[in-house]
């Protein structure tokens, strides 16, 4: 992909191409990868150069795995597409499983949480929208899971990464169930 800088004026008045923010492309081969027991995240792209930037990445789950617990962001949507497999998902205080080609779009300040639903793997694609450098709390969290690094860690990120941890009596329930 070649970016190209023009003087030229355009047909968006709004902006031209010399302030657009950059193009994002991430190469397949060259997409960073953090692994955790239960999953495999291929960090894609993220941009912060716009006030509507983004995080994106895509988490393998294997067979039945944890993703993530009880949580929320104030300002970013947390935006699923399902590529392949289940996906089990507290949204408030409801739960679904979302299955191949299924979309799930979360707003802000709403408690969600999820997992590969019981015996399936769940291949995910995630966007935050705005979004803020994620893949620094993606990285976190592998160093956690692999006891590299302090869960404290995690708590004293909240408000830096927007990830902010809730007890939701409904996932501990369904967990639990299975």
């Amino acid at each position: 992909m070649t970016t190209t800088k023009t003087t030229e004026p355009t047909t968006n008045t709004s902006t031209t191409a010399s302030s657009a923010p950059p193009a994002v492309l991430t190469r397949h081969a060259d997409a960073e990868t953090c692994a955790d027991p239960s999953s495999v995240m291929t960090l894609l792209g993220e941009s912060n150069a716009t006030p509507c930037g983004f995080t994106s990445y895509r988490s393998s789950f294997a067979k039945g795995a944890a993703g993530a617990p009880a949580h929320f962001h104030t300002r970013a949507t947390e935006l699923f597409f399902v590529l392949g497999g289940s996906l089990r998902v507290l949204v408030g205080e409801e739960v679904t499983t979302l299955n191949q080609g299924d979309f799930l779009a979360v707003p802000p300040h709403t408690p969600h949480a999820f997992a590969a639903a019981p015996g399936a793997e769940a291949d995910v694609l995630f966007v935050f929208t705005p979004g803020l450098p994620r893949f620094d709390y993606l990285r976190l969290l592998g160093r956690v899971m692999r006891g590299e690094a302090d869960p404290k860690e995690i708590a004293e990120s909240a408000e830096r990464f927007d990830n902010h941890y809730v007890d939701s009596p409904v996932w501990r329930a369904e967990l639990d169930r299975v």
